[in-house]
């Protein structure tokens, strides 16, 4: 189970982190800042750089906390905040990621969330310090500022269409 973990941590925290840094930068694919900026403003959102720069942040932040194993309840929360704003911008196109729906977004947050509930396992730095175990219960308040978070980012970022 402990291999499990690792892998998943490893692959769903990279990947996020990735995606972070496509968002303030041309490092992975990425278009720089201005890029980020720009595709933050056709998905409707106000801010342009500081919103890239809080997005791109807290995808790298939580995906390299998730990716270590490092605090795993708040980088769990921050990977389902994170996600939860992609999902409501994909909500539109349906379900499907060929239609750009918002399939690839729930998946990342149900595995983060699934990390809150079982834990980064033994080969994790929060196993090292003496964090582990947590209790079951985290899931859910994990899920819950989560989710809320991304939903009252979403409420105060994004500006009413014209």
């Amino acid at each position: 189970m402990d291999t499990g973990l690792l892998v998943l941590r490893l692959l769903v925290g990279l990947l996020i982190a990735g995606h972070g840094v496509q968002k303030i930068s041309t490092r992975l694919g990425g278009k720089g800042l201005d890029g980020g900026s720009r595709e933050f403003r056709a998905d409707g959102f106000r801010g342009g750089k500081a919103t890239a720069l809080a997005a791109g942040g807290g995808q790298i932040g939580s995906g390299l906390l998730l990716a270590a194993g490092l605090l795993t309840p708040l980088a769990s929360a921050g990977a389902v905040g994170v996600m939860t704003v992609a999902l409501t911008v994909k909500w539109p196109n349906g379900l499907w990621v060929q239609d750009d729906g918002y399939e690839y977004p729930l998946v990342l947050i149900g595995v983060a969330a699934a990390l809150a509930a079982c834990g980064p396992g033994a080969w994790s730095l929060d196993r090292a310090l003496g964090l582990t175990p947590y209790p079951l219960w985290w899931a859910a308040p994990v899920l819950a500022a989560g989710v809320g978070g991304g939903l009252l980012t979403r409420l105060a970022l994004h500006r009413a269409p014209a």
